[in-house]
């Protein structure tokens, strides 16, 4: 189990530009839940997904990955235990280095590291493996240079070695906006099968309805700092894009939301 209880982090406090992002939220995700998020801008999705990281310290609230209570861990020490994707293809993955060079250190995530050799034999032909599944090719091309791959290339290597040593928690945020329609489905199919495979537990904030409902077991919304929805199982499976525009405007007291509203 994951806990994220009352949650609460304002920005420029005391400030006349003071913003309260994240209001008392509480979350509890169970081993291999895969929850979408949506919400509009500003609504507190990102925000939520680098408090979990570690990126800010909290004003209030908790943090558990299982039986590790992480609220006051660094960011870098939750590392160890957190994958993740950011929505610029660029933030994953090292340009300098060789997909082998990229791929050796996420092998290395939570381990201490001394001097040796970088990248083994051995680590190479599970190298190549891993990369086989991704169907681009790559398992041929270990020792290219990580900047000379497309976005597309980058982000489906970054999903890679975000779960090659099985994360307790996955953070996915806006991991395809960067992408062009074709390259952005490709790494959201991706992404459900390592999902399913290793039964990970993920949050994956987007702006695409259609996915959010069609991805996943579990959906939540984000308004004004706050968690409104919360819909799993067969209500889910059967959720169409209107019934949460209407929930939507149902649960805020706003009529005529619209989707354009919503996720602009």
């Amino acid at each position: 189990m994951i806990s994220m209880t009352g949650i609460t982090k304002a920005f420029h406090k005391g400030d006349v530009n003071e913003v309260l992002a994240l209001r008392d939220v509480t979350l509890h995700i169970k081993d291999g839940d895969f929850i979408t998020i949506i919400g509009s801008n500003g609504a507190g999705k990102s925000t939520f997904l680098n408090a979990v990281a570690g990126s800010f310290p909290l004003d209030a609230g908790s943090i558990r990955l299982g039986d590790d209570d992480v609220t006051g861990w660094p960011e870098y020490r939750r590392a160890s235990l957190i994958g993740r994707v950011f929505q610029d293809p660029l933030l994953g993955t090292c340009s300098g280095a060789t997909i082998e060079q990229n791929l050796a250190m996420a092998l290395k995530r939570g381990q201490r590291r001394g001097l040796g050799l970088g990248v083994k034999a051995a680590d190479r032909a599970f190298f190549r493996e891993k990369l086989a599944m991704l169907g681009l090719g790559l398992e041929d091309r270990l020792k290219t240079s990580t900047g000379l791959l497309s976005g597309g290339q980058r982000q489906a290597l970054t999903m890679l070695m975000a779960t090659l040593v099985r994360p307790r928690l996955l953070l996915l945020d806006e991991h395809t906006a960067a992408l062009d329609p074709k390259t952005g489905g490709m790494v959201l199919d991706l992404t459900a099968e390592i999902v399913q495979s290793q039964h990970l537990s993920a949050l994956m904030v987007t702006h695409n309805m259609a996915q959010a409902i069609s991805l996943g077991n579990r959906l939540i919304m984000f308004h004004r700092g706050e968690i409104v929805l919360d819909i799993a199982g067969e209500e889910k499976r059967n959720l169409k894009v209107e019934d949460l525009l209407r929930r939507f405007s149902e649960l805020r007291g706003e009529a005529g939301v619209s989707d354009r509203m919503l996720l602009c």
